[in-house]
């Protein structure tokens, strides 16, 4: 991965709240991965009334917290400035693919079905559609380009128990249901492609005028090292934060929660600050966001993306 410099500020995070009437185990997988190109510049994480929660690393790598809800009302709130650079993704992707036999054995995994990527059950689609196409990084750009133009985004259209084959099949979804399609039909190639699942900040793009929320997109390995795509917006972007890895989503996500809590109150945060203005812990203000327009603000300096 070519070096650049971390010049721009984001401030990640969410305000979570359960209920529930019971002591309930839970995970959290909330904090940024400590790599690539992003520093933590300052972060707090707090469990509420939680019993005491311990820190270990899944077989992701993924920063993993293991706590437990108490009865009545169960607070969770994470805040983090991070240092990104303002290089949108993917500048020096390679054209060549490892072969199969030369792949590292953490990679292996990532070529072969999953629960929510079911790549065994579209091999004729992907094959009759992509497989003319012989070069590795065309293949995954030709996926990218046909699941952001032949599935429908919809908001709130997203289902626990939905695979990649049925995406395709009902044409919509959510950004995570763009990621599966395409990581599914990546791995009918036998493309190691991952599910992440982070923070994109609207930096050099028009907010949107959603709700911010969690982000989902993937990674391939092409050459010898992981590579960015995201088939929901399909264009380059600066400024994300990963937060999860895995095979699908559920490797990334946010809670697993082993027994019965409702989630009552949910805010995310991912915006572009100034970090001699903003720290963690202060109150959302949405007034102090750089970003959301067309201009990267870089410093003091505009320029435009």
């Amino acid at each position: 991965m070519t070096w650049s410099p971390l010049n721009l500020t984001v401030r990640v995070g969410c305000s979570l709240t359960y209920e529930t009437t019971m002591q309930t185990p839970v995970l959290f997988v909330l904090r940024p991965r400590l790599e690539g190109r992003v520093l933590v510049m300052q972060e707090k994480l707090s469990f509420g009334i939680g019993l005491p929660s311990y820190e270990f690393q899944d077989t992701h790598g993924n920063i993993t917290y293991r706590s437990m809800f108490m009865p009545g009302r169960n607070e969770v709130r994470h805040d983090a400035l991070v240092a990104v650079s303002s290089e949108p993704d993917n500048r020096d992707v390679p054209n060549w693919l490892t072969p199969v036999s030369q792949l590292p054995p953490e990679v292996l995994r990532y070529t072969l079905p999953s629960r929510y990527c079911d790549s065994d059950k579209l091999m004729d689609f992907a094959w009759s559609n992509f497989g003319q196409i012989t070069n590795a990084l065309q293949r995954v750009q030709t996926i990218c380009d046909w699941v952001h133009n032949n599935i429908e985004y919809r908001t709130m259209s997203g289902r626990p128990d939905i695979s990649a084959s049925e995406v395709i099949h009902r044409r919509y979804g959510v950004c995570r249901d763009f990621a599966h399609a395409a990581i599914a039909l990546c791995r009918t190639f036998n493309l190691p492609a991952r599910y992440v699942t982070g923070h994109l900040p609207d930096i050099g793009c028009i907010d949107p005028g959603t709700p911010m929320d969690f982000h989902a997109y993937f990674e391939v390995y092409l050459g010898q090292e992981w590579f960015t795509f995201d088939a929901r917006f399909n264009v380059p972007r600066i400024g994300r934060v990963k937060v999860a890895h895995g095979l699908d989503a559920v490797d990334g996500a946010f809670a697993t929660i082993y027994g019965e809590a409702s989630l009552t109150h949910f805010q995310v945060w991912a915006y572009q600050v100034n970090p001699l203005e903003v720290s963690v812990g202060d109150p959302i203000d949405l007034s102090k966001r750089l970003d959301g327009n067309p201009t990267v603000r870089l410093k003091e300096t505009l320029i435009k993306a």
